[in-house]
């Protein structure tokens, strides 16, 4: 199909088109830049008409109508005299308000309607509430694209009531959602085509939020992944980072055999490192009670052994960055890891808690049963 996208290079229309590059649509994007000559070719060979062009800050209030109502007028007067394909409105909740954007978003509403109905083509009237993601504009689109945009470069935020709450729609949900009406199957409220879900949040709760997700980047923590509001707003703070503040340093623990990196704190999730082994160096030398742990030699070659305090037997698992084969390491068993090569020796550890000094789960004892 011929597919026609106004506000192309906005916020939904940028992440629209990255979705559509990966189809075998023939795409035109239209955007403020374009001619009335390339609207017309666009209109001329429209199939499907995602219409997701509007103003909602203009510095004059009577840009709203311009931007919204009378554009939409022209766009579907142009699509009238041509194949007169369906149409996706990408709306707004404040279409329901008395204020002059409100007003703009519905007469552009009902334009859309008229179309539909004139030209027994079908239209896919949205009422969108707060939409984010990545590239959304920071004062312009939405608050989250503001908050995360300031609290990314430590810049003051205003919050006037942190009661207020808010509805939000994930740009990747938006988009699936378009994706559907397009094949002629989106998801009908009523009078209306909705994006779901709709996620709710207090707008303190919301602030509280990206605030944390900052604090966890310095402590090399993530937050729970299977929430899934928490997950898709971490995604949209991270995309808000300035360029040059991507990285983080960890602490480097080192010694004559070698070092130790605490890499990522996955809160219920465990805890990630980095060990480095010198050259024919053992590590280890003990064993846990309750905590666990999973290896993985990436580079070097080595062995890993094991055996239980009441048992003289040793168990062996020859490792190495070739094979890279994943080693349980579970409790009650003393163990240790020998670097057999040359070169330094690097694994990869997981362990199912993030380790607490006041706790440490660590008793020392040698795999040798007579070195004990």
């Amino acid at each position: 199909m011929n597919l026609l996208i106004t506000g192309a290079y906005g916020f939904m229309g940028r992440n629209l088109l990255a979705a559509l590059k990966q189809t075998d649509h023939t795409l035109f994007p239209i955007d403020i830049q374009n001619t009335k000559e390339e609207l017309a070719t666009a209109c001329h060979e429209a199939d499907f008409v995602f219409h997701l062009a509007g103003v909602n800050r203009p510095q004059n209030p009577e840009d709203f109508k311009r931007g919204n109502s009378d554009f939409t007028a022209q766009l579907l007067s142009m699509l009238e005299n041509e194949k007169k394909p369906p149409v996706l409105l990408s709306g707004s909740i404040q279409a329901a308000l008395q204020n002059p954007y409100g007003e703009s978003k519905l007469a552009a509403e009902q334009a859309v309607c008229d179309y539909g109905q004139r030209n027994h083509t079908p239209v896919y009237c949205y009422r969108l509430p707060n939409a984010f993601g990545k590239w959304s504009r920071p004062n312009y689109n939405s608050a989250v694209a503001t908050f995360c945009h300031n609290i990314a470069r430590e810049l003051p935020i205003t919050v006037n009531d942190p009661e207020t709450l808010l509805k939000l729609v994930y740009i990747d949900d938006i988009v699936a959602e378009f994706l559907r009406a397009m094949e002629g199957k989106p998801n009908r409220e009523g009078d209306f085509c909705a994006v779901r879900p709709v996620h709710e949040i207090k707008l303190g709760k919301l602030v509280e939020l990206l605030h944390s997700f900052a604090d966890m980047r310095n402590s090399l923590t993530v937050p729970d992944q299977s929430d899934p509001l928490i997950k898709k707003l971490h995604a949209t703070y991270l995309s808000f980072l300035p360029p040059k503040d991507f990285s983080r340093t960890p602490v480097i623990h080192s010694d004559e055999r070698g070092s130790f990196t605490e890499l990522l704190h996955m809160q219920g999730h465990g805890q990630v490192s980095l060990n480095v082994s010198k050259p024919h160096v053992v590590k280890g030398e003990h064993w846990h009670h309750t905590k666990h742990e999973k290896f993985i030699v990436i580079a070097g070659v080595g062995v890993i052994r094991f055996r239980k305090p009441s048992d003289s037997t040793v168990i062996s698992y020859r490792v190495s960055g070739e094979t890279r084969t994943v080693v349980d390491i579970p409790p009650g068993y003393t163990h240790n890891i020998e670097n057999l090569g040359d070169t330094d020796m690097l694994t990869l550890m997981w362990a199912n808690e993030s380790f607490d000094p006041a706790h440490p789960d660590t008793l020392r004892l040698a795999v040798d049963a007579e070195k004990e």
